[in-house]
């Protein structure tokens, strides 16, 4: 059984998803502000939170950063702003995946589950093997990852992203098909957010993150593997 933390300072909101949630099956606890938000995540094990954006104390992007520096849990976050700059600082802070207020809870269950099926097999884009180019190494079925011989944390979406390019080298692909294949569902016009995650798997992954080696851009095109 899948355990989710949410975390909303609305608490007609946070007891409609909770509520939701559980006659899907999930366990579910919950939490008021940012910095619960945080002691929670580090207090339990998660396998997904709901995040909103504007809460008291601290607001989610600092929640999601500080939890960022001990966890790689899947988040989604929860906001009434629809700007796609609020957005890509989501995704900037470690976020996995942004619904905007207000928004149909069966959309929320497929994104939830959409995301719980990609962090939590042991394999989600094929069967389970080591992946390597270079200097990068992948363990698809331990979800592990490596930067020459030195471990490196990603969060669900990055490692997803990264092994489709690791299982396809030379093959480019356009930002709505990564958005497709590795997020699942349509992100209508927010091609920014492959943008945010291949920068930051370069920035975690390539040796030097200005001219990587091997998480290359297509202009005008996508992204693609280079060849080992």
């Amino acid at each position: 059984m899948a355990k989710i933390l949410v975390v909303d300072d609305e608490p007609v909101l946070v007891k409609g998803i909770k509520f939701n949630l559980e006659h899907e099956g999930y366990q579910v606890e919950v939490g008021c502000d940012g910095e619960q938000a945080v002691e929670l995540a580090r207090e339990g094990s998660f396998d997904l939170i709901l995040l909103d954006l504007m809460m008291p104390k601290i607001d989610g992007l600092q929640a999601c950063m500080r939890i960022r520096e001990f966890s790689n849990v899947p988040v989604i976050m929860l906001t009434a702003k629809g700007e796609d700059t609020d957005k890509i600082m989501g995704f900037e802070c470690g976020a996995d995946d942004y619904i905007t207020k207000p928004f149909n809870i069966l959309e929320l269950k497929a994104r939830v589950r959409a995301l719980l099926r990609r962090s939590g097999a042991a394999d989600s884009l094929g069967t389970g093997a080591v992946l390597e180019a270079g200097h990068i190494r992948l363990d698809t079925g331990g979800r592990a990852a490596w930067k020459a011989g030195v471990p490196v944390e990603l969060t669900a979406k990055e490692f997803d992203l990264m092994e489709l390019l690791l299982r396809n080298p030379g093959r480019v692909y356009s930002r709505e098909n990564l958005l497709n294949v590795v997020w699942g569902y349509e992100y209508i016009g927010d091609y920014r957010t492959v943008d945010v995650h291949v920068r930051r798997l370069r920035e975690k992954l390539e040796l030097d993150p200005a001219n990587p080696e091997y998480i290359r851009t297509k202009w005008g095109v996508g992204y693609y593997l280079a060849r080992v």
